[in-house]
């Protein structure tokens, strides 16, 4: 899954401190070419809940970027 995150930090550093700040990993999604600038791209395979605990972190570390 591709996450859109313009208007926080570019991709690079946004995957870097999501991991380093709430313990999960994305990865950038300029790694995938120039059309994933902006983008960070999330793997689902997991349990639920801890994609369900995953989202909430994302969703605390987007809004302290704001």
């Amino acid at each position: 899954m591709f996450f859109d995150i313009v208007g926080t930090l570019d991709d690079e550093l946004f995957a870097k401190n999501l991991l380093q700040e709430e313990r999960v990993a994305v990865v950038p999604g300029s790694a995938f070419g120039a059309g994933g600038k902006g983008f960070v791209r999330c793997s689902y395979a997991t349990r639920y809940e801890k994609i369900e605990k995953a989202l909430d972190r994302i969703e605390d570390f987007v809004n302290q970027c704001r």
